[in-house]
């Protein structure tokens, strides 16, 4: 098996060693792990491809590589540019710092090189580690993905749903906030909401007296409603949530054709 892997926190990420663990395990020794990743911190870029300007890319090593760009980005080099148009069974992306879950899912870059591959015909993983209290004082807080990412990844290959139409389904996976030992299993969850906290922005005066802002997340401990994917990961499980690009409210498209003739 061919694995591109990337992530949103860059090439030095500790979360990358993580899934360059996982995805060596999934491929086997016959198999090849290439990765292209961002070369510096591309956190908070959802799906942003660099349209409008190029990107500089060099390779560190053997089937590594540092792309100045996106995840979306990363995952278009390493199609087209580095593996020269011989296409990945699968991408994986991650493992992120932090949770991937409820309206984090809309910014997140390691969501955004998931979706890209899928809108390329490839099956996409991303992968991201709740932190908390319960990673706190763990010889890595990365503990729970690195204990059962391999498990998670292959039981979506084996027994995942994976479509063939224009808008495939991609996989969003978030370990929760605890040791490798106290993960419960797994459970598919739909993305939730954290309400009544959001993405804001403060402002500060710097030295010379310019006046920045700087964007502030909401608390990541508030519980979405119950069986959705923060709430699950809070209580010690790992959630699983198929996803698509496709943003369309079908629920709403029957009506509002009545609405409007």
């Amino acid at each position: 098996m061919r694995i591109l892997i990337t992530n949103d926190d860059g090439i030095n990420a500790p979360g990358l060693e993580v899934l360059t663990t996982i995805a060596a395990s999934i491929a086997g020794p016959k198999g090849e792990v290439w990765t292209v990743a961002p070369a510096f911190e591309q956190s908070g870029v959802g799906h942003c491809i660099s349209y409008s300007h190029p990107m500089m890319i060099a390779q560190l090593s053997e089937r590594r590589y540092a792309a100045e760009g996106s995840p979306a980005d990363c995952v278009l080099a390493g199609i087209y540019d580095v593996l020269e148009g011989a296409r990945p069974d699968l991408v994986l992306s991650g493992v992120n710092r932090g949770n991937n879950a409820a309206e984090n899912t809309l910014y997140s870059g390691t969501i955004g090189g998931a979706m890209e591959a899928a809108l390329q015909g490839i099956p996409a993983i991303a992968l991201s580690q709740y932190m908390g209290h319960g990673t706190e004082g763990l010889d890595t807080p990365f503990q729970a993905a690195a204990s059962h990412g391999v498990a998670v990844v292959r039981a979506l290959l084996d027994r995942g749903l994976w479509t063939n139409d224009d808008y495939r389904v991609f996989y969003n996976v978030n370990f929760p906030p605890v040791a490798a030992a106290d993960v419960k299993g797994i459970k598919v969850a739909p993305q939730g909401f954290r309400r009544e906290t959001s993405f804001s922005c403060e402002p500060n005066m710097s030295p010379t007296g310019r006046r920045y802002l700087w964007i502030k997340g909401g608390p990541q401990h508030t519980p979405t409603l119950p069986g959705t994917d923060a709430a699950v990961n809070l209580d010690g499980w790992i959630s699983v949530t198929p996803m698509r690009a496709d943003l369309t409210a079908h629920d709403l498209l029957g009506d509002l054709e009545a609405r409007l003739a």
